[in-house]
């Protein structure tokens, strides 16, 4: 009975994963079916880039084309990913915060290209900094939260060589660096009701750099001391 129920369970949880895993590919394809949808009634020229100053850049609509073909281009990369990583099996151990990786960022990718499709009929709709601050903020928030259980591999994760090296530098690394991505996701959406543009796009970067160097440098920290140990 004991059996029957174990295997029960795992076809059950396998079914969630593939209906996730057919989610994400849905949202993957979701920008090229809006645009081609939305084609033929856009201006010739769509806003591409929103500048610190608030200035917008304007470009041929056929570049909307590129960016729609962003998300199941790394939709698919995220795909091959497990199975050319040296430390393939270790994508088993983190297989669901790899699936919800892979929603959240197709999700985000979907929202930009919202943004863009708004702008183009009416410019000035959505007010851009903010959206993508607090936009920018929820992703940092939901990758700081899975980014410790990330395990060991060459893709995903906050990689130097000394985390690839040693699995509990790995761990340690990745929990200092989930804390400091959630923190700054929170540190950004505040920073989304600033009135002033340039703060908004400042405490992106300026985040974005602490979340990298930081852990980067603790890792070589503790790496350092371990080998000095006996």
């Amino acid at each position: 009975m004991k059996l029957s129920a174990g295997l029960a369970h795992c076809e059950v949880e396998n079914m969630k994963k593939n209906k996730l895993q057919v989610f994400a590919w849905i949202l993957a394809f979701l920008p090229l079916v809006l645009i081609a949808a939305l084609y033929s009634r856009l201006p010739d020229q769509v806003p591409m880039q929103w500048q610190f100053d608030g200035n917008v850049e304007y470009r041929a609509k056929a570049h909307l084309w590129v960016i729609g073909a962003l998300s199941p281009f790394l939709m698919l990369l995220l795909h091959i990913t497990p199975r050319i990583d040296p430390k393939r099996r270790n994508y088993d151990k983190f297989h669901g915060s790899y699936l919800l990786f892979k929603i959240v960022l197709m999700l985000f990718i979907l929202i930009m290209v919202g943004i863009t499709l708004v702008e183009s009929f009416r410019p000035g709709t959505v007010n851009v900094s903010m959206i993508v601050c607090i936009a920018c903020g929820l992703l940092f928030t939901i990758l700081g939260n899975m980014l410790p259980k990330f395990r060991s591999n060459w893709f995903l994760g906050i990689r130097t060589p000394w985390t690839i090296s040693n699995e509990k530098i790995w761990l340690r690394t990745q929990r200092l660096g989930g804390r400091l991505m959630f923190a700054s996701g929170f540190v950004i959406i505040a920073a989304a009701f600033i009135p002033n543009e340039s703060a908004r796009m400042a405490a992106i970067l300026l985040s974005a750099l602490t979340v990298g160097l930081i852990p980067a440098v603790c890792s070589w920290w503790w790496y350092r001391q371990s080998e000095e140990q006996p």
